[in-house]
């Protein structure tokens, strides 16, 4: 019988059906309307990338400050701040599972702008890696209550096309925070890169603090206790249909992490962009966004599944074209460029989709699974991009492999997950979210 009630509880408390209103659960009045809405998730999101791309001109000015003579090391400053944030993941969820997704949320914003401060000021090389860490780790909710907020008000393929269009909003962040940064460069020292990322944080907060409703129901809010939080963590990887897309995320994302920590050696230097790099960076991040918003045209006529399995076979596909072209012609930029334009396109079919898919089996602890998949993508990812930057040999070649080696692995991953199966369309079945499915 408590099964059974528990069972009944999660039928009746699902997201409930898409519309152009999001309104508050907590009494307050506020309500959002779709494309606002969209807008600020975006938003939130793009801070994390904000942090992350706009360092990428000032690594050189960084060094040279603090006597940093290795250039693998230098790429230690976006390294460490991912792999903060993939350990930060694994708590915001929970925490927003028991209190609500606000509290942590503007938790998180306050400590971004706060490190990003910190940062400004820091006294030495070590220091400013110590608070990247910092603040990698306390404004790892960043990353992860968008998903949740998203997943209590929208589900399955519907969900997959919202995020897809909040990727396309979100995504424009990776193609101008390098120019952001470079024109901060053009009139103030590297520091004031920091003081632009806490002003536009300070920005976002106060913008989700005016507008943003709760979305979590009183009702569906979990216990704080160790025995919750130790029953909904490891749910990700006790839950076969979620499993494979969160590791081969994490994989691929990886790989894609690898690109970002070594794109100033590599085309600013290597190929020999130099001030040009900004946009050859956003040239090759632009494409992105493009299938971001394809995706959500497309992802509801024909399932989330058969849009990704078909972007990651042909990712496989143009990684082998990539790693071709490394050791062919490896220093020609205008070969590899379009390359990474490629794979970076086809991300955009398989990102948003491989979350929505991992998420479907956990309506009633969203949070926790949010936090649970982000710390497995984001520390898998950070430690793969991290291992590719420090292997950089003044060439493509690493990248490359890693390109291949990576998607063919998610590949196996995705399969197994869908036991064998590849291309099929499968409509949501709704699970009590204590059943396993490894038997």
């Amino acid at each position: 019988m408590v099964a059974q009630r528990a069972w009944a509880r999660a039928m009746s408390s699902t997201a409930p059906p898409a519309s152009n209103a999001i309104a508050a659960s907590d009494g307050s009045g506020r309500t959002l309307r779709r494309a606002e809405f969209v807008a600020l998730m975006a938003a939130i999101m793009s801070l994390g990338a904000l942090a992350i791309d706009a360092m990428l001109p000032a690594l050189d000015a960084i060094a040279a400050d603090f006597g940093v003579t290795d250039p693998n090391r230098r790429q230690l400053v976006v390294g460490i701040y991912l792999i903060g944030s993939g350990v930060g993941c694994l708590f915001p969820g929970s925490l927003s599972d028991r209190f609500g997704r606000r509290p942590v949320l503007f938790f998180a914003l306050g400590a971004y702008v706060l490190t990003a401060l910190a940062c400004a000021a820091a006294w030495s090389f070590d220091a400013l890696l110590g608070m990247r860490a910092a603040m990698g780790l306390l404004a790892a909710g960043l990353g992860v209550l968008p998903g949740a907020i998203i997943r209590d008000r929208y589900e399955g393929d519907a969900m997959a096309r919202l995020m897809s269009t909040i990727f396309i909003v979100f995504m424009v962040v990776p193609v101008l925070a390098p120019s952001v940064g470079q024109a901060v460069l053009e009139v103030a020292p590297w520091r004031w890169v920091f003081a632009t990322i806490a002003a536009l944080g300070g920005a976002v907060m106060t913008w989700a603090w005016l507008r943003l409703p709760e979305t979590l129901a009183h009702a569906d809010r979990q216990p704080l206790d160790l025995r919750s939080v130790a029953h909904n963590l490891p749910l990700t990887f006790t839950t076969r249909s979620a499993v494979g897309y969160v590791i081969g995320a994490g994989l691929t994302f990886g790989a894609m992490f690898g690109y970002i920590n070594s794109a100033q050696q590599l085309v600013g230097e290597h190929f020999g962009a130099g001030d040009m790099f900004p946009i050859v960076f956003g040239a090759t991040a632009a494409p992105l966004a493009v299938s971001s918003y394809a995706n959500s045209r497309i992802v509801e006529r024909f399932g989330a599944r058969r849009v990704s399995h078909t972007a990651l076979v042909t990712f496989i596909a143009v990684s082998a074209a990539q790693v071709a072209a490394a050791f062919v012609d490896g220093d020609n930029l205008w070969l590899f460029a379009p390359l990474m334009s490629a794979n970076l396109l086809l991300l955009g079919f398989m990102g948003a989709n491989f979350g929505s898919i991992a998420m479907q089996p956990f309506a009633q602890t969203a949070g926790a699974a949010s936090s649970a998949q982000s710390f497995v993508r984001m520390l898998l990812g950070a430690g793969i991009g991290i291992a590719i930057g420090q292997a950089y040999d003044d060439s493509a070649r690493p990248l490359a492999l890693a390109l291949f080696l990576c998607s063919f692995a998610s590949l196996l991953l995705v399969l197994f997950s869908e036991r064998g199966k590849l291309f099929h369309r499968r409509y949501e079945q709704r699970k009590f979210p204590g059943m396993h499915e490894f038997h």
